[in-house]
This record gives structure tokens, C-alpha cells and sequence, in this order.
């Protein structure tokens, strides 16, 4: 591996991004985007970086899944006691981040955040594999452990205290909804002259906007 990074990358290209020609519903262009990712056979196209902040103003960022997508926002589900969950009862606002590598796609979100409703948590905790229920119930997320065995005790002890019955959501699980004020579109071009679409929420209607790259 040498230091020149910088000669990494493929050109890039794609439809041109027209703002005239975008939905002016960003959530809906969003959405035609996500099921054109999941018919491109992307790996995971759900796949979002989230990043928030603490109390003391550090940032930090990581990979999670979105699960719902519509007019209300952008929808995902962990630990309420993670770091994530620290820095957004700090800190309630994050940004979103989905990028598809082979169509040169990505969007960009920025708003702020809510839990989402206790049926609506239940809903999908009901949803979920056994396997992956048992897990949210019984990881201390981001806290420290001592090996992977302690972690595997911890599901077995949860497993066998509730036997094959029904598991219920455990009250620090559940969802948050990124509710959208900024959202922007961007289409790779060549020579690095890419399209950017912005959407701003304005006394409760969206503005797009061309930016340039």
C-alpha cells in the first residue's frame, strides 16, 4: 500500500440531477432513490452512517439500519442506553448519511429527533428474529465486558429465564425518527462536477436549491 491515496477512485457519472425535474417532496425523491438502490441489488442499500453529539460537544458517528421511511422522517431502532442514546438525550438532532458507491448516490439529512411511540417499538421488536430479540434484551450496549463469552452467557441467561415463550420489548430498546429540516440529494458527475440538490424545510414547505460541488 503507498501514501498516494489521492489517485484512489473511479470517475464518476450518473443521470444528471435536475432540481426542476426532483419531486418537490423530498421525502418521496428519497424514497425513489432507496427503491432504485434495493433494485440495483445493492448490498444493504438501508444502511445509514448516523452522527451525533455529546454533552460536551464531541462528535461521533456509525452505521445503523433504517426501518421506516415516511413523511415523519427517517426511522431506526437501538439501546436507549448506548452512546447514541446518551448524546441524543444531550443532544437532540443528528445527521443521516446513505451513500450507494456503484450508482454514485448519496443523501444527506439533517434535523432533529424523537423516540418513536411505544406501540410503534413494540411493533418492530415483535417483528424481529428470536435470535435478535434475545440480543436486545440482553447487551449492555457500549458498555464494557469482559470477553465475548460473558456476552453469550448474558443471552443464554436471558434466554432460558424466558423458555420458548413470547419475548417482550425491554423498556431501554426502541426507535428514533430523524425528523427532516435539511435534505440533499447528490449525483456523482465526471470530472467532479457533481449535482447537489438541497431541500430546506421553510415555514413548513420545502425549497430546493442547486449547489455547487
Amino acid at each position: 500500500m503507498t501514501n498516494q491515496l489521492w489517485r484512489i477512485g473511479d470517475e464518476y457519472g450518473g443521470v444528471p440531477l435536475d432540481p426542476d425535474a426532483c419531486d418537490p417532496d423530498p421525502i418521496v425523491e428519497v424514497r425513489g432513490w432507496l427503491e432504485a438502490a434495493i433494485d440495483a441489488g445493492i448490498a444493504t442499500p438501508n444502511a445509514m452512517t448516523l452522527a451525533t453529539v455529546d454533552e460536551r460537544g464531541r462528535p461521533a458517528a456509525r452505521i445503523v439500519l433504517l426501518k421506516e421511511l415516511d413523511a415523519r422522517g427517517f426511522v431506526f431502532f437501538t439501546n436507549y442506553d448506548s452512546r447514541k442514546g446518551h448524546d441524543l438525550a444531550a443532544h437532540p438532532a443528528a445527521a443521516l448519511v446513505l451513500f450507494w458507491e456503484p450508482m454514485h448516490r448519496q443523501v444527506r439529512v439533517e434535523g432533529t429527533v424523537e423516540r418513536v411511540s411505544a406501540a410503534e417499538s413494540d411493533a418492530y421488536f415483535g417483528s424481529r428474529p428470536r435470535g435478535s430479540q434475545l440480543g436486545a434484551i440482553a447487551s449492555p450496549q457500549s458498555q464494557v465486558i469482559a470477553d465475548r463469552e460473558a456476552l453469550e452467557q448474558l443471552v443464554a441467561l436471558v434466554a432460558q429465564e424466558h423458555g420458548t415463550g413470547p419475548l417482550l420489548r425491554p423498556t431501554h430498546w426502541g426507535g428514533y425518527r430523524v425528523v427532516p429540516e435539511v435534505i440533499e440529494l447528490w449525483q456523482g458527475q465526471p470530472s467532479r462536477l457533481h449535482d447537489r440538490v438541497r431541500y430546506r424545510l421553510v415555514s413548513g414547505s420545502w425549497v430546493k436549491d442547486r449547489l455547487a460541488p
